[in-house]
């Protein structure tokens, strides 16, 4: 006689932040490695975070984004709402223990449609503020940090969902610069063509 499977573990923030580091995974693996012990789970937990990930975002009775996230992540830390062009869009922040001085950030429309996930550096917490290239360390700043500190910038189109890539001038040498992060944190840089 078999055993019964055993119900799946509830998706919370553990596995949520496990999908996370999936795709830093492509960029930092050293740093995925280590922090994914840090939560005590294996590359099978990591896989198996994803595969329930990707079928909650698939799913035909997906509830929407932004009930998933609350769903997943529970209440919000804050909201708030912020003003995007002529429309309003409501904002929501969570911790995560993996980044505890970075915040999960949801901007949602008017309808509740998500238009923006990704961590952002917490309300009360000092900004990162690289000086040069050299201060770009991966996972030390988010989109908005490089944004302000190499203006002007240019986004550019990431390699795949979730991605972010940002191109600007070094500063002292005006030399072309990319910046690509994951989920909004800063994974690598480099000057294209050497």
């Amino acid at each position: 006689m078999t055993a019964a499977p055993q119900p799946a573990a509830p998706f919370g923030k553990a596995a949520f932040q496990l999908v996370l580091l999936r795709r830093m995974a492509d960029f930092q693996p050293e740093r995925v490695e280590e922090a994914r012990r840090s939560l005590g789970a294996s590359a099978a937990d990591q896989r198996e975070a994803n595969r329930r990930w990707q079928a909650m975002v698939r799913s035909p009775r997906s509830r929407g984004a932004l009930a998933r996230y609350r769903s997943v992540l529970g209440p919000p830390e804050s909201t708030g709402r912020r003003r995007v062009g002529d429309l309003e869009c409501e904002v929501l922040l969570w911790a995560l223990p993996l980044w505890p001085s970075l915040r999960f950030e949801v901007m949602a429309g008017p309808g509740g449609e998500v238009w923006n996930e990704w961590l952002v550096r917490a309300p009360g917490e000092p900004p990162y503020r690289p000086a040069s290239t050299a201060d770009l360390r991966p996972w030390s700043c988010t989109v908005d940090e490089v944004a302000r500190a190499f203006a002007p910038v240019r986004p550019m189109e990431g390699g795949a969902p979730t991605r972010w890539r940002l191109a600007f001038a070094e500063p002292g040498t005006g030399r072309a610069c990319v910046a690509e992060f994951t989920w909004g944190l800063l994974q690598r840089w480099e000057f294209p063509g050497g």
